[in-house]
């Protein structure tokens, strides 16, 4: 993607244009954007018991060492979720602050079977999800749309199964992951139930590189034959890997605040997504599990480009990039690249 020549931006003006400038949010899990107040409203209005006094209780146990121990609380949270209302309220109060941040388009992950598994039915998910989304276009503008994600500690026969029950509501699913504990998970272990949703026309996106070595992202192209690659920070291990992500445009759904969070990085200033960008690849910056980590997208690119010093050519890139890894068609991304280089435009104004 050819760069246009950017009016400068004062530095004093930087966060300003990152909240104001349009975006896609590509890596995004809507059960981790379960506030600890819906948690509690959700769990009341079910009659669901925590193992928590309070919304501020619940709040401080979202301490996290690593990803699993992310993991045991974001499946306690989720628990809350049994009536399609509760998922439509869920990812309505997320589209709402994705279009506080000026989101113009989000691809929302979501996880069936950490609810089939509890008793509820595919339809029930799916159908709320769906709801909120349509409601988002209806009401504030924002497209969205839904990733299908297998969870990785499950076994692939339970994947194969969880896809034959989505696949009568497939026209409201636009791609599928593979999401959960990575480490001791390989892609790889997924390769016939990707090849078949390959051969069904999904989109294909799965995690690789966060806590995993760069051989799980090499797994990720090469066996899973996915499009998209989240998280991916770990690939600046590997040359040839980093070589290869720039020539074939792979896009990385890049996660700052949650990488910090979850100790991939030691603090915020020693995140690689500058050297990624800088390397030319088609980084972009997300949000992850907003609720959990500390920050939805603008705290995410305000926080990081402070810790990092990243300047207004990459917050440039970073959105145009979002448009890129999207899984929409040119027209639309022409449109919103439109929206951007306005954006700046505004902003570069004396």
């Amino acid at each position: 993607m050819t760069t246009p020549a950017l009016p400068p931006i004062p530095a004093d003006r930087l966060p300003a244009l990152l909240r104001a400038m349009p975006k896609a949010e590509l890596h995004m899990h809507i059960e981790g954007s379960l506030e600890p107040e819906l948690i509690f409203a959700l769990a009341q209005r079910n009659g669901v018991a925590l193992p928590y006094a309070s919304v501020e209780e619940l709040r401080r146990a979202y301490a996290f060492t690593n990803l699993q121990s992310f993991l045991d609380i974001y499946y306690a949270g989720a628990s809350v979720l049994l009536k399609e209302q509760d998922f439509h309220d869920m990812a309505w109060a997320y589209l709402e602050r994705a279009a506080a941040d000026n989101v113009v388009h989000t691809e929302m992950f979501f996880d069936p079977q950490t609810h089939t598994a509890r008793g509820v039915a595919m339809q029930t998910v799916i159908d709320g999800l769906h709801r909120a989304c349509v409601d988002a276009k209806a009401k504030l503008g924002v497209s969205a749309a839904l990733i299908l994600c297998f969870l990785r500690h499950l076994s692939e026969e339970e994947a194969f199964a969880t896809l034959e029950q989505a696949l009568p509501f497939r026209d409201k699913i636009v791609g599928i992951g593979l999401d959960s504990s990575e480490v001791g998970h390989p892609p790889e272990k997924f390769a016939r139930v990707f090849a078949r949703c390959r051969e069904l026309g999904f989109h294909l996106v799965a995690h690789a590189g966060e806590e995993g070595p760069p051989a799980y992202v090499w797994s990720a192209l090469d066996v899973l034959k996915v499009e998209r690659v989240d998280h991916g920070v770990q690939s600046t291990k590997d040359p040839a890997l980093m070589k290869r992500l720039a020539q074939d445009r792979i896009p990385l759904t890049v996660c700052p605040l949650s990488n910090l969070k979850l100790c991939v990085f030691p603090d915020l200033a020693r995140h690689n997504l500058g050297q990624l960008l800088d390397a030319g690849l088609v980084a972009t910056v997300n949000s992850d599990d907003p609720a959990y980590f500390g920050g939805y997208m603008n705290e995410n690119f305000v926080q990081t480009f402070a810790a990092t010093g990243l300047t207004a050519q990459h917050a440039w890139q970073l959105a145009a990039n979002s448009f890129e890894g999207s899984f929409v068609d040119a027209q639309t991304k022409a449109g919103w690249m439109a929206r951007l280089n306005e954006s700046f435009a505004q902003f570069g104004k004396a």
